[in-house]
């Protein structure tokens, strides 16, 4: 299905409301005043077809105004035949026959609920966002959504109807593009991209995988940004276990090779200031005394050798 814009713009009678009032509620009334005051009994039914035919022209008349505020739009149907989209802003009569559906077309925000997806691995996680979008084409957004059952009328398009649509293609994008992570970097190359770490990249994706599948429908994504991550419950606990194990191992490999280091330094500094000469018996327990100390949970319990 191709993408381009199918609407163009209303070109038909559009006058300015203002200056039809004259006519309908001045002109006509005045009209039919003297035609029932010009009636006689020689130009009685003269009279009441006079009065009758301004009298039906004064209803019609009556039907054609409305009013347009900036970022709305008026798609013009006449009998079935979309004429064109109405986009000026103001107070305007125009044929009574057109069929007028109004539009919003402002910026709407939209929450998705965090629904439970599978990531790269497999792995059962919870996703949500928030979603900014507004109607592009109006001529797709009210003949290319069905919105008969949700309370559409002949002057309005159904926001029910339009919310739904992307709410659905909305969860089906994010359903795809999770499927193409995985949650962490777990298990996996440190260069390869998250849904964690992701950041703009996931979002831009996420927000062009969102507009390939609402273009159909003449609408257009803003902006999309995850606001939810997380483990679905059943793995949840495991993963924070994994988590916790992963951050001791890497605090112990700080705290070992910061041992390491101050056991090089301080038998450097003895050799180098001739304190003591130690052998490889001595240097060896000396080495293993220190790794105690320093790579220990708990404090130290010194023993002082007293001798005999």
């Amino acid at each position: 299905m191709t993408d381009s814009n199918k609407e163009f713009e209303y070109g038909g009678m559009l006058i300015n409301g203002f200056a039809m009032i004259f006519f309908t509620f001045v002109l006509i009334p005045a009209l039919i005043i003297g035609c029932i005051a010009a009636g006689g009994e020689d130009n009685l039914w003269l009279s009441i077809g006079g009065t009758a035919v301004l009298g039906i022209l004064f209803i019609i008349g009556c039907v054609g105004y409305f009013t347009q505020e900036p970022n709305e739009a008026r798609v013009m149907i006449f009998f079935g035949k979309y004429r064109g989209t109405c986009r000026r802003v103001g107070y305007f009569w125009t044929n009574p026959f057109l069929t007028r559906r109004k539009l919003s077309l402002r910026l709407r925000n939209m929450d998705i609920e965090p629904i439970k997806v599978n990531d790269k691995v497999g792995n059962p996680v919870l996703i949500g966002m928030v979603l900014v979008w507004r109607i592009k084409d109006t001529y797709r957004a009210v003949f290319d959504i069905d919105s008969s059952s949700l309370g559409a009328t002949g002057t309005s398009i159904s926001n029910a109807a339009l919310e739904r649509f992307v709410r659905i293609q909305s969860d089906a994008a994010l359903r795809e593009v999770t499927g193409h992570y995985a949650y962490d970097q777990s298990g996996l190359d440190d260069a390869e991209l998250t849904l964690r770490d992701g950041g703009e990249e996931i979002n831009e994706l996420l927000e062009r995988k969102i507009n390939d599948r609402l273009s159909m429908a003449g609408m257009e994504v803003v902006e999309a940004r995850l606001n939810y991550l997380a483990y679905a419950p059943e793995i949840a606990a495991v993963m924070l276990r994994r988590q916790q194990a992963s951050a001791i191992i890497s605090a112990r490999e700080k705290i070992v090779e910061g041992a390491v280091s101050m056991v090089d330094m301080a038998l450097k500094r003895l050799e180098e200031d001739k304190i003591v000469e130690l052998d490889n018996d001595r240097k060896a327990a000396m080495i293993g005394n220190l790794l105690v100390v320093l790579c220990s949970d708990e404090p130290a319990q010194a023993i002082v050798n007293a001798g005999q």
